[in-house]
C-alpha cells in the first residue's frame, strides 16, 4: 500500500483512504474536505440542526458509513448511518453473505456537493473459486428528518450501481447455462462488441440456455425477482445479468436472426445522436436483423418504447383510406393549410398547401390536412385501430419475439383525439420494431410478426395478421412510398440507396418538448427499417440518416 495512505481492517474486509487521489490523506481520513471539531460533532448530536449540510458534515458521514460497510460487521448498525436503517439491512448484509465479497478496497473520491464518489475493489470467492471485482458507485448525504444528523441517502444502487429494490447480488453456480449467441451466418454476438445487444443477450441466455446444450460455471449475478417479460424502474429488462464469472461454464451455441453486418451499421449509426433507436427486419420473413439504442437510461427504446410515430403512421392510415376507395395515389386531393375537426386545428409544416395534384404528393411531402379531411368521408372513430390491427398486426398485444418487446397500441378513440390518430399523434403509441414492421406490411403486403431467434426452438406461437393487402392497395401504398423516397421528404436521405426503395418521414410532437422528436421509416429490397431520434426535429434530417445506414448495409 503506498505510503501515506490510511487504512481501516478487520475481518480481511478494509477501506483506503489514498493520497493519490487528488486531496492528501490525511484531510481524507479526519474529514474529506478539511475534517469536523470535536465541538461541530457535540453541537450535532446534541440538538436537531437543519439547513444545509456542511463539507464537513457529508465527509464525516460518508467516511463513517463506508468505514463501517468495509469492516464487515453488523449490517444493522451500518444501516443505522443511512436514512432508511430496514430498507439498508438486508442489502448490506447480503453483499457478504450472498454476494460472497471476502475483501474490498473501497476508495472515496473527492465530494461533488452532497454526493461522494467511491471505487471498490473486490475478492468474490465461493467453493475454492475467487475472483477480483472492481466497480464505482457513490453515495449522497442528506439530513435526517428527524434527527437532523447527516445520513446517506438509502437506496441500493449505493452498494452497486445496477441494484435496485427488485434485483440483488447473488454468487453461485448459475442457473442456466451461458450462451453463444451467434448472428444467421454463425457470427458470434457479443456485448463488448455490440452494446445495443446487452440486455437481448441477457434475455436469451435466460430464456434459451438450457436449450442451447452448455453447463453452468459459478458466477456473481444481478437476480431479478421481477416477471422476466417486465421492465424495471432504471429502463432495463428484468432479465439476470450476469457480473463476473468466476469459473467458467460450457457455453451452448443459440443462433439468432440478427446480422452482424446490419447490427454494426445500426450501432455506429445511432451513437451520431443522443437518445436515438433503429430496428431492421427482413419484409419476407419478419426475421429482425439490427437493434440498436443509444440512450442515457440504457433502455431497449427500439422494442419496449411507446412514442407517438407521427406522420410514419400515415403508412397505416393511407391503407385503410386506400382500402374504402377514399383515395388513389393518382387521384387528386386537398391538401390545404389547416384543416378544422371536432374545434381541433391541423395544420401541415410551414403551413404548405398543395392543390390540384394526386393524393401521392399529399403522401410524398407529408400533408397533414390531406388525411384529416377524409375524417367524416370514413364516418369510424374505430377504422384505423382496425386497419393496424386486421392487416398490420398492430396493438393485438400478442407477440413473441423471443424476448420482451411491445407490439403498439391504437386505443378506441373518437373526435379530435381519433383524428390525431390519423397522423400518428394523440394516443398512438409505438417503437420502431413496430414501424419497421408497419413497413415490412407494405413492402410484403402480408404481416409476418417479427422474431429474433425462430419459434421453432420453443414452439412458441407467433402473432398472425386476419388479412393481406389488396394486391391493388399494395401496390398503390408502395408507389407513394417510393414517390416520398425519391423526390419527397425522404429523398435526401435515400439518395444513396438505388433499387427497390420506399419511405416514411415523421415529426412527432411532445407535449414539454421544443423540438418535435424525429421518425423514418423505409425499405430498401427485402430489409425494412424504423429509427426515432429525439428531439431531433424534421424526420429526414436526423432519423432518415440513421435508416438509410442501416438499409444500405443489408
Amino acid at each position: 500500500m503506498r505510503s501515506g495512505a490510511k487504512t481501516a481492517v478487520i475481518g480481511g474486509v478494509f477501506l483506503v483512504f489514498a493520497g493519490g487521489v487528488g486531496y492528501g490523506a490525511y484531510n481524507v481520513y479526519n474529514g474529506m474536505s478539511g475534517g469536523g471539531t470535536d465541538a461541530e460533532t457535540k453541537s450535532a448530536t446534541s440538538e436537531v440542526k437543519t439547513g444545509p449540510l456542511s463539507a464537513a458534515e457529508i465527509d464525516q458521514a460518508s467516511k463513517d458509513f463506508l468505514t463501517k460497510w468495509a469492516q464487515g460487521g453488523d449490517a444493522a448498525a451500518v444501516a443505522q448511518l443511512t436514512n432508511d436503517p430496514t430498507g439498508a439491512t438486508p442489502v448490506i448484509g447480503a453483499y457478504r453473505t450472498e454476494a460472497h465479497v471476502t475483501d474490498a478496497v473501497i476508495t472515496p473520491g473527492p465530494a461533488v456537493g452532497a454526493k461522494v464518489p467511491f471505487t471498490v475493489k473486490a475478492k468474490v470467492e465461493l467453493d475454492g473459486a475467487s475472483k477480483p471485482w472492481t466497480y464505482t458507485s457513490e453515495l449522497t448525504v442528506v439530513r435526517g428528518l428527524s434527527t437532523g444528523r447527516p445520513l446517506v441517502s438509502w437506496a441500493p444502487s449505493v452498494i452497486h450501481p445496477k441494484l435496485t429494490k427488485t434485483t440483488r447480488l447473488e454468487t453461485a453456480k448459475a442457473s442456466v447455462p451461458p450462451i453463444k449467441a451467434v448472428d444467421r451466418n454463425g457470427v458470434e454476438l457479443t456485448k463488448e462488441k455490440y452494446p445495443s445487444l446487452g440486455s437481448l443477450l441477457d434475455q436469451l441466455r435466460e430464456r434459451y440456455g438450457k436449450e442451447a446444450g452448455g453447463s453452468a460455471g459459478v458466477e456473481l449475478m444481478l437476480k431479478s425477482d421481477a416477471d422476466p417479460d417486465a421492465t424495471t424502474g432504471s429502463g432495463s429488462t428484468s432479465a439476470d445479468e450476469s457480473l463476473l464469472t468466476l469459473s467458467k461454464g460450457k457455453e451452448g451455441t443459440l443462433k439468432t436472426t440478427l446480422d452482424a453486418t446490419v447490427q454494426a451499421a445500426a450501432e455506429t449509426s445511432v451513437k451520431k445522436y443522443s437518445e436515438a433507436s433503429v430496428a431492421a427486419v427482413k419484409p419476407s420473413t419478419g426475421e429482425i436483423l439490427a437493434v440498436a439504442n443509444n440512450r442515457k437510461d440504457g433502455f431497449n427504446a427500439a422494442m419496449l418504447g411507446k412514442q407517438a410515430p407521427g406522420s410514419t403512421m400515415k403508412i397505416v392510415t393511407a391503407a385503410m383510406l386506400l382500402e374504402k376507395d377514399l383515395i388513389g395515389a393518382t387521384r387528386t386531393a386537398e391538401c390545404p393549410k389547416n384543416a378544422i375537426y371536432m374545434g381541433r386545428t391541423f395544420k401541415n409544416l410551414d403551413d404548405f398547401s398543395i392543390d390540384g395534384r394526386p393524393f401521392s404528393q399529399s403522401f410524398a411531402r407529408s400533408c397533414n390536412t390531406a388525411f384529416i379531411k377524409l375524417i367524416d368521408d370514413v364516418g369510424d372513430d374505430g377504422a384505423l385501430p382496425k386497419e393496424a390491427a386486421e392487416v398490420f398486426g398492430i396493438g393485438l398485444d400478442n407477440w413473441k419475439t423471443g424476448v420482451a418487446s411491445f407490439d403498439g397500441s391504437i386505443p378506441s378513440s373518437s373526435g379530435g383525439e381519433a383524428a390525431a390518430q390519423y397522423i400518428g399523434q394523440g394516443t398512438v403509441q409505438m417503437n420502431v420494431l413496430n414501424m419497421a414492421s408497419v413497413t415490412a406490411t407494405a413492402k410484403n403486403g402480408t404481416f409476418k410478426q417479427p422474431v429474433v431467434v425462430a419459434p421453432s426452438l420453443d414452439d412458441r406461437e407467433i402473432a398472425t395478421a386476419a388479412r393481406s393487402l389488396p394486391s391493388g392497395v399494395a401496390q398503390q401504398l408502395r408507389s407513394m412510398m417510393r414517390l416520398t423516397a425519391t423526390s419527397g421528404t425522404g429523398a435526401t436521405a435515400m439518395a444513396g440507396l438505388g433499387g427497390d426503395k420506399g419511405a416514411k418521414t415523421g415529426s412527432a410532437e411532445v407535449d414539454g418538448q421544443e423540438t418535435s422528436n424525429s421518425w423514418f421509416t423505409g425499405y430498401h429490397d427485402d430489409i425494412a427499417a424504423a429509427a426515432v431520434v429525439e428531439a431531433g426535429g424534421h424526420g429526414g434530417d436526423a432519423a432518415g440518416p440513421v435508416v438509410a445506414a442501416v438499409l444500405a448495409a443489408g
